[in-house]
C-alpha cells in the first residue's frame, strides 16, 4: 500500500473531526432575543419556514415575519437550501425551537443593501403591487418602494390599473431611511434601451438615401425633421437650399413634409439634405417604390426599410 493511500484516510478524519468541533462549538453558542443570525431553510409550509441554525434546536420564521409583502406567496419565493438572515424575537418553549422575524432583520439590513443597489445602479425585477395617487407600489428586499407615474414610462400613463400585477424593470432612484422612503424608477432603464435602439436603427441607414420626413422643430442652425420609425435627422441651414437664408424659417414651417437625402451618418447621427436634391444635374436620384394599400396614401418612409430588420 502506498504512503498516500495510507494518509488519505488520516486526512478526511482530520476534515471531519475539524468539521465536527466547529459544530460542536456552535451548537454552544448562546442566542439571545435581538441577535442577528443567518440558517439555512430547511422546510417551507403555507405557515412556516424552518432553519437549520447549525444550533442544538432549530429556527422558525411564521410567514407573517417573513415578509410585508401584499400577496406573498411563501411558497414561490422561498426555497429549501436558501440562505435566510433573520432576528431572534423569542422561544417556543413547547416545541423547542427559536422564533425568528426576517421583517425585523430587514429594517436592520435591507437599508444598506437598497444604498449599495443605488450606487451600483442595478437593475432589478419588480412586480406591481398595488396602485396610488400618482404612481404605482412595488416591494425591493422586503421595503416598500413608490415608482411615481412620471418614471413608469418614457411617455404619459393614462391609466396606472395596465400595470397592476406586472413585472417591470426598475432601479433604485433614491433612498432615504430616516423618512423610510424608497423610490425606484423604470424610466432610466427604458432610456437606454430606446437609444440603443435608436442607434441600431441609425446603423442601418445607407448614405445616399432619399426619404421623406415631416419637419418638428426648427433652430438657428438648422431644422429636425421626422423620418419615421423612431428616426429623425438635422438638415443643417446650409443644406436647405442652393440659396444662402438666415434662418431655416424663410423657407421651412413646423409640419412641413420634405423630402431629404441622407447624406452622413457620424455618432449615431443623422445629417440631412435638401440642397442635394435640387441639384438634379449632378446627380441623378433613384427612388424605390413600394405598394401600399389604397387606403394608404404612397410615400417613401424609413419605416419600409427597418420592416424586415429585427433588432437584438
Amino acid at each position: 500500500m502506498s504512503e498516500e493511500t495510507k494518509t488519505a484516510p488520516v486526512q478526511e478524519e482530520k476534515t471531519s473531526m475539524a468539521d465536527y468541533e466547529q459544530e460542536l462549538e456552535a451548537s454552544f453558542k448562546k442566542i439571545e432575543e435581538g441577535d442577528l443570525i443567518t440558517g439555512t431553510v430547511i422546510a417551507v409550509d403555507e405557515e412556516e419556514i424552518t432553519l437549520d441554525l447549525r444550533y442544538y434546536t432549530e429556527g422558525i420564521i411564521k410567514v407573517s415575519d417573513y415578509s410585508r409583502e401584499p400577496g406573498f406567496m411563501v411558497k414561490e419565493e422561498v426555497h429549501v437550501g436558501d440562505e435566510v438572515s433573520a432576528t431572534v424575537i423569542g422561544r417556543d418553549n413547547r416545541r423547542g425551537c427559536i422564533l425568528l422575524s426576517r421583517v425585523e432583520a430587514n429594517d436592520i439590513l435591507a437599508w444598506d443593501k437598497l444604498r449599495q443597489l443605488k450606487e451600483n445602479k442595478t437593475i432589478l425585477t419588480v412586480t406591481v403591487k398595488g396602485i396610488v395617487n400618482a404612481g404605482v407600489i412595488a416591494y425591493v428586499e422586503g421595503i416598500r418602494g413608490f415608482i411615481p407615474a412620471s418614471k413608469l414610462s418614457l411617455n404619459y400613463v393614462e391609466d396606472l390599473n395596465e400595470y397592476l400585477n406586472k413585472e417591470i424593470q426598475v432601479q433604485v432612484f433614491d433612498v432615504i431611511e430616516e423618512e423610510n422612503r424608497l423610490i425606484l424608477s423604470a424610466r432610466e432603464i427604458l432610456r437606454e434601451k430606446a437609444e440603443e435602439e435608436r442607434k441600431a436603427k441609425v446603423s442601418n441607414v445607407k448614405v445616399g438615401l432619399v426619404t421623406e420626413g415631416i419637419v418638428e422643430s426648427l433652430q438657428p442652425y438648422g431644422a429636425f425633421v421626422n423620418l419615421g420609425n423612431g428616426l429623425s435627422g438635422l438638415i443643417h441651414v446650409s443644406q436647405i437650399s442652393e440659396k444662402r437664408i438666415k434662418h431655416p424659417s424663410a423657407v421651412l414651417a413646423v409640419g412641413d413634409t420634405v423630402k431629404v437625402k441622407v447624406i452622413a451618418v457620424k455618432d449615431g447621427k443623422l445629417s440631412l439634405s435638401m440642397k442635394a436634391l435640387q441639384d438634379v444635374a449632378a446627380e441623378e436620384i433613384v427612388e424605390e417604390t413600394f405598394e401600399l394599400p389604397e387606403a394608404e396614401e404612397a410615400t417613401t418612409t424609413l419605416g419600409s426599410l427597418f420592416a424586415n430588420i429585427k433588432l437584438n
